[in-house]
């Protein structure tokens, strides 16, 4: 199933009554959204608020005590990340992970070969930039990095760093992408840039954004929830959280 198999009123994600809970400390609290095709949604709130567990269940990587999560019509709720991944789920994280040794190029190929039948045979890096080499421009070019194509990973900024870990989730082809604080770290020139790189992915690519940057995420997202201690207290368009009473009395501040 892909996301040209939804139809425009149907959910890419649907979570029901979704609960995590450690030990006696409840990480997520009941929580339910829709999130629509081609939608960019961002999660925001304090620190401590589920935003991560949050994410975690989405992807796979934390089991859930109760509740659903279902993906493109599927319930995928027990299913392993690889799984989801191989449905069309991805994912960057708030710390960049990167084969810093390769080259820019090179670092998108693995990504690309990670979909491709051959993953597991024994592989080259320059045959495999060969034989992508097309789609390689294509996903550096959407990240703003064509020109750095064949420098090393590790001579990158730290901004460019992070455009290459979306080019890398880009490379498998995603219905939907969970950028986890894409803003982290950045100076506020790199934010811009990355903000500009957000809202020009695809149309139909369906985005999920944690940013503790409230204005980068009010730029790129056409939806904001707010959580607060694993439950959501308010959602709707940037404008209306912006003004908010709740969220700005448990995260924006009252000034």
């Amino acid at each position: 199933m892909t996301g040209r198999d939804i139809e425009p009123f149907q959910s890419a994600l649907e979570i029901d009554a979704l609960s995590v809970a450690f030990g006696g400390l409840t990480a997520i609290d009941n929580v339910s959204l829709a999130v629509s095709p081609g939608e960019h949604l961002a999660i925001i709130g304090p620190n401590g608020a589920g935003k991560t567990t949050l994410f975690r269940a989405i992807s796979g990587e934390q089991k859930v005590d109760k509740g659903r999560v279902s993906f493109l019509g599927a319930d995928v709720t027990r299913l392993a990340p690889h799984r989801r991944a191989q449905l069309g789920l991805g994912r960057t994280y708030q710390v960049t992970s990167l084969f810093p040794d390769l080259s820019v190029a090179e670092n998108i190929a693995l990504a690309l070969l990670s979909k491709s039948p051959r993953r597991f045979s024994s592989w080259a890096p320059i045959r495999i930039v060969g034989e992508f080499s097309d789609r390689i421009d294509e996903v550096l070019a959407s990240v703003h990095l064509g020109a750095r194509r064949d420098d090393v990973a590790e001579q990158l900024s730290h901004g460019e760093q992070r455009q290459l870990e979306i080019g890398l989730a880009l490379a498998s082809d995603p219905q939907l992408l969970l950028l986890d604080e894409p803003g982290a770290g950045l100076s506020a020139s790199e934010r811009a840039v990355v903000g500009e790189l957000i809202i020009h992915l695809p149309e139909e690519l369906t985005l999920l954004i944690i940013e503790h940057d409230v204005d980068l995420a009010f730029r790129v997202a056409q939806r904001v929830i707010c959580m607060d201690h694993g439950a959501i207290i308010d959602e709707g368009k940037p404008a209306e959280i912006r003004e908010s009473e709740r969220v700005q009395a448990v995260y924006l501040g009252t000034g």
